[in-house]
């Protein structure tokens, strides 16, 4: 005996425009953390900071100089 269901998922312009605003917002959020998390350790002033980050960007082929 084998039995099949079908699920119809019904979006609304609204709910559309909700979850894009909702994407958009995240991605805004990523990035800007990203960005203090990247000019927070390039402006470091511990040596070790400064380093790790030196060390993934020659590791990920990124110029640095």
């Amino acid at each position: 005996m084998h039995t099949t269901s079908t699920t119809t998922t019904v979006t609304t312009p609204a709910a559309a425009s909700s979850a894009t605003r909702s994407l958009l917002l995240q991605l805004a959020a990523g990035a800007a953390l990203g960005m203090v998390v990247l000019y927070g350790v390039a402006f470091a002033e511990s040596p070790l900071l400064h380093n790790a980050a030196h060390d993934v960007r020659h590791v990920t082929v990124k110029p640095c100089h």
